[in-house]
């Protein structure tokens, strides 16, 4: 019954063209109390099952019509072989349980239920399959059946050797495993033939089936639904037989322009697609068995039996099992004799296992199930191969053989017809799984060992579509540019596996089924059987057959430990991709032939004929220029591949991942600090985008933002490579090296475009200006494509980023013009005037200032707005030097071009302290531009003083304008913060004191007439001197400038003292002067404290020059100071004792001798410490240390 071929199967298959697709539940459906499902409880025996109907193209039941008793079945009916409504749009119907299974039916079912299949089925199936498995063990029938594994799901077709090797006496086809089959299996293999009565049992039971569906015998007119058929019933009829093998590589056109589509017309032809659970395993079946109903019969299925046999177990399994399948409660036998009703029998589903002759228990068929099934998990472990479950006819022991490794042993191992609807299936489900939005990462370790396996089981030349699309979907697995802590969160087991089960578990398998072999009929054959049953008896035993292991042991992820290994695995995908893509374009041989093993030679330019940056601002207009055509869409590919076809669209998004991986592995190398390698990635990612944007017939926006990205990192690599120039060999060694791969994906580029797009800003030059002036360049261009459409407002972010860097390298720029001006000044021979490359460079540097001034203005960035305010006014302080040595050193003045430039300079230190507003912003930078601020106005005072204008000025003007600039310096200069930069506030104060100081001396020796100013000058005078002591004294690296300060203000009261008329306001103002004498004795200390250790480190350091002075400390100074104070010394003491002496004569005053005593004794003691010309520095530092701390206990004039 379930091998014969059937005299309806002329009408069309169900689904051919009542679906198109897959549908929804039809209407009949709803109508059948199976839709939801149910548990149905059988006899005593409690087995659960539960069937959910998935699809039904069946039409609306109605009741069968019940036979008048003697009707004679041989007579046909007048509606026989005809369509009718009753029969749906599928004239299937009335084949009945009989039907011939399809070589490919479950991979049809699979196609349309691409969610079930890998997850939640363990099997896909035909029923007739289910039931001939389940009746193996009371069978004597030969059972032939091919397997497919598909995740945890078993795919189960029959594979009809009869048929097959009918076909392959034909074609060619399989002629190895008709080989193999003979000479292991059945060496007499001969077609055998049905008999007669097989053919009448057909026919009998098709004309009962017509009978029963249309009782008055009229026939039907043909249903709107079969209009729309197609194809004649006779055209069908050689499609769902002849074609039911096709050759090997027989594939539609559909198939190769849409890898999704249908593989070789496999269709899921069944009336029902039936989710059927059976205790634990969930399988998806076919079914076309008619099930009638109505009136007192909700659903029944109806039979035929012959009076004269009684019903045997097999056919009781048969009938049990479709009832149980299609959720049917009960069964109606019509019985004959001859063909003459005699009767019919109603019986319910869970009675059929315990009738009369038919006795079998429902436990057993659950153990022989669930046996069969993990006797299959355990060992058809290889996704994609084709295993072959086999039963001679007689005999007791089932072998399973692996077709797939049978066949590579031929000389075309892709012989094999499974090959292509498996790849495709393997396919379908990778794609299904990825398209879920839901999806967890922990799934793309199963959806890339489906893609691998369906890859390997394609040939590349004859599939290039579905392979290319299997490597795209493989590189968009890895997420290029995801954090670290995710991949340590990765599942640790079975890194690079790229099967879907471990070497170990393999052994495992192979070591258990060697002990199963044990006394195999026929030795030779057993070392071709994956595995063998060795008595179909065994499969009755309660879990005699566990699964020895997961069906898919967790499908680990590979772990990629960095990101650089990541982005290799998915360029090696990328690639594989290309090669599918390029090789299928049919123009190859318009090509030049390229050896993808030689390098691409790189085309060095000289520099001097690339104009420098003259020249790039050429390539940026051309470049500027095809981004204006990009948003028109133009399009031009040197391959000839057409638009919008597979290749087109598939090269596209290849070529766009290979540039995002070469992105990140730049950006990866950037952070690491290799420069060279970082800028040959970048390189290669403008290649790719290059190759896109000629290939693109519509820019994305999200695509010209990838773009502005990898403009922007292309510039940080040339800003840095321009700071590490001292390490360029090694960047340039990196620059130029190339893996094959790179080489290779280039070689697929090449064929589509030049390349040449970015050539500009990917060169490695060895001019710092040239690096530079590039990184710039790239900057603007990331900045243009942003204008391009909306993406400034659309990505703030990255909009923001490119502009802080557009000004961060103009101030690059401007800095590096501002210090080629600066070395041009000090080579320049103090002559006339400035040169004009000087003023060049002023203007370059001042620009490129300007405009970064702008860039960081535009997003608000007060803080580097100021900093380059700062290097403006720099630049301005530049200018004013450059003209200080244009003129006669001996008739120098201050010129009003310095003046002006200074005051320019002073202009941008205010803009620059308005921008930032408060201290609170940016204290550093604030605190460095209060002081550059400072410096100016006191170089500017300094200047005004050392080199005074009187040419063109008055002195009074003079003086008061220096005055003006002092108190604005000192203003800006914050002696009081406790900073580094302290010690350098206080000292530029205390200059600025002393400057000022030695001005109004200066004043009021110069000064004749007015007494009232004399007094002001005085009183200044007095007042900054003893400020600038006050300071000098915080500080312990200035002792001279405090000991130079200290003998000024004893000239100044000397100077007063001419003036003094009155002995008694002489002593005062002496007496003043040696106590300003004896509180220079800190100075000294200080002096003898830097000589002692300077004299002390040459004997810890021989090697150390003993002579050299501390760098704090100018020997010269020193003696020379001391010479001074030495005399003035003297002077004083000279004029103390002789005043004292006079005084004395007149009045007697027993302090006043005191002093004088002390005063001559100190006096003699210096006088014969200067008459010593052999003492030493130290010696004579020493002498006055002393003298002074008798001078400070004796009193120096006690008025």
């Amino acid at each position: 019954m379930g091998d014969s071929k059937e005299a309806g199967a002329e009408s069309p298959p169900a689904g051919a063209a009542a679906r198109g697709g897959l549908s929804l539940l039809s209407q009949g459906e709803s109508e059948e109390p199976s839709a939801q499902g149910s548990a149905l409880f059988l006899g005593g025996n409690e087995v659960k099952s539960r069937a959910v109907v998935k699809y039904s193209s069946a039409p609306p039941r109605t009741a069968f019509a019940r036979l008048e008793e003697k009707t004679d079945l041989k007579l046909p009916p007048a509606n026989w072989l005809r369509e009718s409504a009753k029969l749906g749009p599928a004239g299937t119907t009335i084949l009945g349980n009989s039907k011939k299974s399809k070589p490919f039916s479950s991979f049809g079912m699979a196609y349309d239920f691409i969610d079930s299949v890998g997850n939640d089925v363990d099997v896909v199936s035909d029923s007739e399959n289910i039931k001939k498995l389940l009746k193996i063990p009371y069978s004597k029938s030969h059972v032939s059946m091919a397997v497919h594994r598909i995740g945890r799901t078993l795919l189960l077709d029959e594979l009809d050797i009869q048929e097959l090797f009918m076909r392959s006496s034909q074609t060619g086809d399989w002629t190895w495993l008709k080989e193999f089959y003979q000479r292991l299996i059945d060496q007499k293999w001969q077609r055998k033939k049905k008999s007669k009565e097989h053919w009448y049992q057909k026919a009998i039971l098709s004309k009962f089936l017509y009978y029963s569906i249309n009782g008055d015998g009229a026939a039907q007119p043909v249903p709107s639904a079969a209009e729309q058929q197609g194809p004649s019933s006779s055209d069908q009829a050689t499609d769902s037989d002849g074609a039911s093998w096709p050759a090997p590589f027989e594939m539609p056109s559909s198939v190769s322009e849409d890898p999704s589509a249908s593989s070789q017309g496999l269709k899921n032809d069944f009336v029902r697609n039936i989710l059927w659970t059976f205790e634990d395993i969930h399988m998806l079946v076919g079914s076309n068995m008619p099930i009638f109903g109505g009136g007192r019969y909700p659903a029944v299925s109806l039979r035929l039996r012959d009076n004269n046999k009684p019903i045997n177990v097999l056919t009781g399994i048969d009938y049990w099992l479709d009832n149980l399948i299609c959720n049917v409660p009960e069964l109606v036998m019509c019985f004959h004799v001859n063909g003459i009703v005699q009767k019919y029998e109603m019986i319910k589903t869970e009675e059929i296992p315990n009738l009369e002759n038919s006795n079998f228990s429902t436990k057993v068929i659950k153990d022989i199930a669930q046996n069969i099934l993990s006797f299959l998990k355990s060992n058809c472990t290889k996704e994609g191969h084709t295993y072959w479950l086999f039963k001679a006819s007689g005999s007791d022991i089932v072998k399973l053989y692996d077709l797939t490794t049978l066949c590579e042993e031929t000389e075309d191992k892709y012989q094999n017809p499974f090959t292509m609807p498996v790849a495709i299936l393997l396919y379908k489900v990778a794609c299904n799984m990825m398209m879920k939005k839901n999806q967890n990462k922990k799934h793309y370790g199963t959806i890339r060992t489906l893609l691998l396996n369906c890859v390997k089981l394609l040939d590349k030349s004859r599939h290039p579509q579905i392979i290319a699309s299997a490597n795209y979907m493989l590189s968009e697995l890895f997420q290029l540019d995801e954090p670290k802590k995710e991949e340590s969160s990765e599942s640790p087991l079975n890194e690079n596996s790229d099967e879907s089960y471990s070497e170990e578990e393999e052994e495992l398998a192979d070591s258990d089924e060697n002990g199963s072999y044990g006394t195999g009929s026929d030795p030779s054959d057993d070392n071709k059987a994956v595995a063998i049953i060795k008595s179909v008896g065994e499969l009755s035993v309660p879990e005699k057959y566990k699964s020895i292991h997961q069906i898919r042991p967790s499908c680990t992820f590979p772990v990629c430990h960095d990101t650089e290994e990541r982005c290799r695995l998915v360029l090696s995908y990328v690639l594989e991709g290309l090669k599918s893509v390029d090789s299928s374009i049919k123009k190859e041989s318009d090509l030049p032939a390229a050896d993808p093993n030689t390098p691409i030679p790189l085309k060095y330019e000289d520099e001097s004929t690339r104009g420098g940056p003259e020249g790039l601002e050429k390539q940026m207009a051309l470049f500027l220029d095809k981004m204006g055509s990009l948003q028109k869409g133009n399009y031009s590919s040197q391959s000839g591949m057409i638009p919008g076809s597979w290749q087109h669209k598939m090269k596209l998004q290849l070529i766009l991942k290979s540039s995002k991986a070469y992105y990140v592995l730049s950006d990866a190398a950037m952070s690491l600090q290799k420069y060279g390698r970082a800028l040959r990635y970048i390189k290669l990612a403008l290649q790719s985008h290059d190759t896109y944007c000629c290939l693109c017939t519509n820019m994305l926006s999200e695509v010209l933002l990838f773009l502005s990205q990898y403009l922007t990192l292309c510039g940080d690599i040339q800003l840095m490579l321009a700071q590490n120039a001292n390490n360029r060999a090694a960047h340039l060694e990196e620059f130029n090296y190339q893996t094959k791969e790179d080489q290779e994906i280039l070689h697929s580029l090449h064929r589509e475009s030049p390349c040449q797009g970015f050539a500009w800003a990917t060169d490695l030059s060895t001019d710092l200006e040239s690096q530079l002036s590039v990184s710039c360049k790239c900057y603007e261009a990331a900045n243009e494509i942003l204008q391009f459409s909306d993406l400034k407002s659309q990505n703030p972010e990255h909009y923001v980023q490119v502009l802080k860097r557009m000004g961060n390298i103009r101030n690059e720029i401007g800095v590096f013009y501002m210090n080629q001006a600066a070395a041009l000044q000090s080579e320049r021979v103090v002559s006339k005037s400035v040169s004009t490359a000087e003023q060049q460079l002023w203007k370059k540097s001042f620009s490129c200032f300007e405009k970064g001034i702008h860039n960081f203005e535009s997003i608000d960035d007060a803080t580097n707005a100021a900093l380059l305010l700062c290097n403006t006014g720099r630049l301005m302080r530049i200018c004013a030097q450059a003209h200080c040595g244009a003129g006669d050193e001996f008739k120098r003045e201050f010129s009003p071009e310095e003046g002006l430039y200074y005051n320019k300079a002073v202009d941008y230190y205010l803009k620059a302290l308005r921008s930032l507003g408060t201290r609170d912003i940016h204290p550093a930078v604030w605190d460095s531009v209060n002081w550059e601020l400072s410096t100016t106005y006191f170089t500017m005072a300094t200047l005004q003083q050392d080199y005074a204008p009187l040419s063109r000025k008055a002195q009074e003007q003079i003086e008061k304008e220096v005055s003006e600039a002092m108190m604005k310096s000192l203003k800006h200069c914050d002696v009081d913060s406790v900073s580094a930069r302290q010690p350098l506030c206080q000292y530029r104060a205390a200059t600025i004191h002393h400057r000022l100081a030695s001005m109004y001396h200066s004043c009021l020796r110069n000064q004749v007439g007015d007494e009232h100013l004399r007094k002001q000058h005085r009183v200044l005078a007095d007042l900054h001197y003893s400020k600038a002591v006050k300071l000098f004294q915080l500080l312990k690296d200035a002792p001279c400038e405090l000991l130079r300060v200290q003998l000024e203000r004893v000239a100044f009261a000397e100077f007063q003292m001419t003036s003094q008329n009155s002995n008694v306001g002489k002593l005062k103002t002496l007496s003043g002067a040696l106590d300003i004498m004896v509180r220079t004795k800190h100075a000294f200390q200080l002096i003898r404290k830097e000589l002692v250790e300077e004299f002390d480190q040459p004997k810890s350091d021989e090697s150390a020059p003993a002579a050299d002075p501390s760098p704090g400390l100018s020997r010269e100074e020193v003696i020379k100071l001391l010479s001074i104070f030495e005399s003035r010394l003297s002077f004083l003491l000279l004029q103390s004792i002789k005043l004292l002496s006079s005084t004395k004569k007149k009045t007697s005053n027993t302090e006043e001798d005191v002093v004088l005593k002390t005063n001559k004794q100190i006096y003699s003691q210096l006088l014969r410490a200067t008459a010593n010309r052999n003492s030493t520095l130290l010696e004579r530092i020493d002498v006055l240390i002393q003298l002074l701390d008798q001078l400070a206990r004796g009193g120096s004039g006690g008025q």
